[in-house]
């Protein structure tokens, strides 16, 4: 643990009390961050940011609120607090604001969760901008002469946080991101000019693909949107790629929250223990996957972590509450959000899968689209290709899927066996059978 952070928060917190709160809870956070971007052979954007701020939540006679500073000096520290404090004090009560029972601070586990790269502090200026480079190269070379543009990129954080609170709590974690990738415009008939992009995160550089794959994914992912037009109304199976899965299951997740609940928006409230999709759909929420986007040991209510079953075989079982609304429901706590969460793969691929199915569209984007908590109800646009024995025939844009979650997922058919890595959710590719997709 970093021990100059740690003495700043056990300062501000005992600064705190000597203020007068009856509780707090400080949370630390620095960062490093690094940004490089080539646009037409070019350096575009060449950043580098640090960033330290400290946040503290108050708690004082059943008054609250959080407030942050960047500035961590201890003259300037100990008058925001005790200015802050004071603030506080003139707010309007609310009894369940409170820190949580100690009690759900035990059990915390003791292990390496693999998010901290040791190799990124060897990262050079140099591999960096040759990393990028490498991807803009092979957007170039797989695109062709249909190339109009290509902005590739890299950005890198390292990050440190601590989270301290009054009544015992203390936590600490260091970890690193990677993202690479590259945008890329096309030349289409007419005066049509596709837009296409492809990025990969990892908490490891080893564990990204290499940058010839990556700008080789982007012009691949491009090229295929050439082409692109409308198809007649239908009623047909689709296949929602791997890494697009998350975009469609945000709206279901948003309903899973104690928020939304206890505020009455969510179409899941009185669902528990009920069927809420077919026996496709299970979700596990794992805070333990080693190099996991999402991975920690305690939430933000210092809560430990454990790995949960939201959803078995189309069943709800877990709502995301976080302490606060827990006591607002009168419901036990959970955790305040997802870490990571995965779907289990099936046995077959989208091109097995795909086969069989006959004649469907394989989803590989989205555009725009809304989903509304309180109801359930869902639209959104989609990209990608139409099918036909298994085999692309046309590309497929400006279409559209408007439904409601509660019947979507109860169409869900089958779980490819390609579970995508470079992401918080790690969920393969969905098929559903009888989906209204509207077109000419």
């Amino acid at each position: 643990m970093n021990k100059e952070i740690r003495d700043l928060a056990a300062e501000a917190i005992k600064t705190a009390k000597s203020a007068g709160v009856n509780d707090c809870r400080v949370g630390i956070n620095s960062q490093r961050q690094v940004e490089v971007s080539y646009r037409e052979h070019k350096p575009e954007t060449i950043k580098e940011a640090s960033t330290k701020g400290l946040s503290v939540e108050i708690f004082v006679g059943n008054r609250y609120s959080i407030q942050s500073t960047s500035d961590l000096r201890k003259d300037a520290l100990a008058d925001f607090i005790t200015n802050a404090v004071a603030t506080t004090k003139l707010l309007a009560e609310d009894p369940y604001r409170t820190l949580p029972d100690p009690k759900y601070y035990e059990g915390r586990e003791e292990r390496d969760l693999g998010t901290l790269d040791p190799g990124h502090e060897f990262f050079t200026p140099e591999a960096r901008h040759d990393m990028v480079k490498s991807i803009e190269n092979a957007c170039f070379a797989k695109g062709g002469d249909k190339v109009v543009s290509v902005t590739a990129s890299e950005q890198d954080y390292y990050q440190e946080g601590l989270l301290m609170a009054s009544n015992g709590f203390e936590g600490y974690e260091a970890s690193t991101v990677y993202l690479a990738g590259a945008e890329m415009t096309v030349q289409d008939e007419g005066d049509r000019r596709p837009e296409g992009f492809d990025y990969v995160v990892s908490t490891s550089r080893k564990e990204l693909p290499s940058p010839e794959e990556i700008g080789a994914g982007a012009a691949k992912r491009t090229l295929d949107l050439l082409g692109g037009k409308k198809i007649k109304t239908g009623t047909l199976p689709i296949i929602l790629e791997n890494r697009n899965v998350p975009r469609l299951l945000g709206g279901f997740l948003q309903a899973m929250s104690g928020n939304s609940i206890q505020q009455k928006r969510s179409f899941l409230s009185d669902m528990k223990g009920k069927k809420v999709g077919s026996k496709h759909f299970t979700i596990f929420d794992d805070p333990f996957v080693k190099g996991g986007l999402g991975s920690t040991t305690f939430d933000n209510d210092g809560f430990a972590t454990k790995k949960r079953v939201m959803i078995d075989k189309g069943v709800l079982k877990e709502f995301y509450v976080d302490w606060y609304y827990s006591k607002k429901l009168g419901w036990e706590p959970t955790t305040g959000g997802p870490s990571n969460l995965i779907v289990p793969p099936g046995t077959r691929s989208v091109k097995e899968i795909m086969k069989d199915l006959g004649r469907g569209i394989f989803i590989t984007g989205f555009i725009g689209g809304n989903s509304n908590s309180t109801t359930g109800d869902a639209s959104i646009g989609i990209i990608g290709h139409l099918f036909e024995g298994g085999v692309p025939v046309q590309a497929v844009s400006e279409m559209n899927i408007s439904d409601n979650h509660l019947k979507f997922w109860q169409r869900l058919a089958e779980v490819a066996n390609d579970p995508w890595p470079y992401s918080g959710q790690r969920t393969p590719s969905l098929v559903f059978t009888d989906v209204v997709v509207s077109g000419v």
